[in-house]
């Protein structure tokens, strides 16, 4: 079911992740710790009870990704009941042989405003940080990536990526148990890095920010989406609490403060190709995730402020290069 060998084997391919592969094995094993980690055991058991179908046509390049094929009544059943063992399903949205998981983010809007901006992903070698389920994994697949390296922490999304690729079945995808501090220092392999709702997660903005650049080759690229404020440079909201009830939010800055940091993390070219304002659409709960979400978020008085009185959550993508 947790299978990495054909996902290694091509990583091996690219010299320069190739001195990786080594210690890869061990750090899966650590990402994947059932000691730590008490629910595993209950994913692994949703991952066993999907049934064996053969997927007939694969869709990486629209909305839904996933695939379809002849199905009967029992194994859609069954295939519905495996899949919501995985609950919660934050980012997508899929769609498997008729079963439409309808996830909490609409990603799919993310990727429409990004993706005829970004440099060409045609034959690049990409990294996904914080990738969740691996959702922007596959449509960087389905524009034309030759490798997609996804890296998530959570290994409620590892179970969850497993999932899709049982039927999705691409060697050349994968999302990996660790977060962007497990990468080897200075790995300077990446044609495109993405880092995507989570800069304002971090403690230190710049580190991460350095981590980013360090995983990128010379002239690679950074498409980097995070929540901003408006206000002029030098303008960062530092929350004293929480923020949308997230409590580990450490600064949002203003565009053009952003703009500022990219320069000083050693970037070239920062430029803003988005901004929006997150919607009761794009984020919400779901059959498929059923908790609180973005409506419960915002003060019910003013949805122009989050509960706590901030400022709404708004969403910047920039694009810079690496010298």
């Amino acid at each position: 079911m947790i299978d990495y060998h054909a996902f290694l084997n091509k990583l091996s391919q690219h010299p320069e992740l190739a001195g990786w592969c080594d210690a890869l094995p061990q750090q899966i094993t650590d990402g994947l710790n059932e000691a730590r980690y008490g629910d595993l055991p209950r994913w692994k058991k949703a991952l066993a009870a999907l049934p064996d179908l053969a997927s007939n046509s694969i869709t990486l390049n629209a909305s839904r990704v996933g695939a379809d094929g002849s199905i009967t009544e029992a194994q859609h059943q069954q295939l519905h009941n495996a899949l919501k063992g995985l609950h919660p399903w934050r980012k997508g949205p899929f769609e498997l042989f008729g079963v439409h998981i309808d996830t909490e983010w609409r990603s799919d809007w993310k990727w429409d405003r990004l993706k005829d901006a970004i440099a060409p992903l045609q034959d690049r070698t990409v990294l996904d940080v914080g990738c969740g389920s691996g959702y922007h994994c596959w449509r960087m697949r389905g524009a034309g990536a030759n490798l997609v390296v996804g890296i998530d922490p959570t290994p409620l999304f590892v179970m969850q990526y497993f999932a899709l690729q049982k039927y999705l079945n691409d060697d050349r995808v994968a999302v990996l148990p660790m977060g962007i501090e497990h990468l080897p220092e200075k790995l300077e392999a990446f044609d495109t890095t993405f880092s995507m709702g989570i800069l304002y997660h971090r403690r230190s903005p710049f580190d991460h920010l350095i981590a980013l650049r360090d995983s990128l080759r010379s002239g690679g690229q950074l498409v980097l989406e995070t929540l901003v404020i408006e206000g002029k440079a030098g303008e960062v909201l530092v929350p004293e609490g929480r923020y949308s009830k997230m409590g580990n939010v450490w600064f949002i800055p203003s565009t053009a403060t952003l703009e500022s940091w990219l320069k000083k993390a050693g970037f070239k070219s920062p430029r803003l190709i988005d901004v929006s304002q997150t919607s009761c659409e794009e984020q919400r709960s779901t059959d498929w995730m059923n908790f609180h979400s973005l409506a419960e978020f915002l003060n019910p008085a003013d949805a122009s402020q989050t509960i706590e009185g901030y400022p709404a959550p708004r969403r910047a993508t920039f694009l810079a290069e690496k010298p």
